[in-house]
């Protein structure tokens, strides 16, 4: 939103820009019109001209040469010249929005960067924690020969055998 209160105020300001050039071609004709009377002359007091004398003011010659012709083609060219640094004006704008979405996208993925490199280290620290608690605790025994799997330590297990109770038809 703010590009479009600068492009606004851009504009505007080349508006006024123009509409003071328009007024400074208007009043140098007018004072050429004057200026063709005998007997009138223009006078620059400061930065105003003037009809009349003023105090450290000088003359100025204000005869216009130039044909219609010439007036008209420095009048085509003025306009041609707006309508060009309007044309530039809205290039540079869109450059600057799409340069301005380009460092916006650069920021998000440094930012997406950042947090997967955090969460990376975050990762490896419980990974290492997790080793150093593991080395740290006592080893169980392993099985020796002859224990059954999944006998306890120190059990006779593996060729136990097992008495036979002498069967009812044995006893007799």
């Amino acid at each position: 939103m703010s590009t479009t209160r600068e492009r606004r105020r851009s504009t505007h300001g080349m508006r006024r820009t123009i509409v003071a050039s328009a007024m400074v071609i208007g009043a140098c004709a007018l004072t050429s019109a004057f200026a063709q009377q005998p007997g009138t002359s223009t006078w620059r007091c400061g930065n105003s001209y003037s009809d009349r004398p003023c105090a450290g003011g000088t003359t100025v010659k204000v005869d216009d040469a130039r044909s219609d012709d010439d007036r008209q083609a420095a009048d085509e060219a003025t306009r041609r010249n707006a309508k060009l640094a309007d044309r530039l004006e809205r290039t540079r704008l869109s450059e600057e929005k799409q340069a301005h979405q380009r460092d916006q996208r650069a920021a998000q993925d440094a930012q997406r960067a950042a947090l997967a490199q955090r969460r990376l280290e975050a990762q490896e620290r419980l990974e290492k924690a997790r080793a150093t608690k593991l080395a740290a605790e006592p080893r169980k025994a392993t099985a020796s020969y002859g224990e059954r799997p999944g006998s306890k330590p120190g059990e006779e297990g593996g060729a136990k055998k097992k008495r036979r109770k002498p069967a009812a038809s044995d006893a007799s």
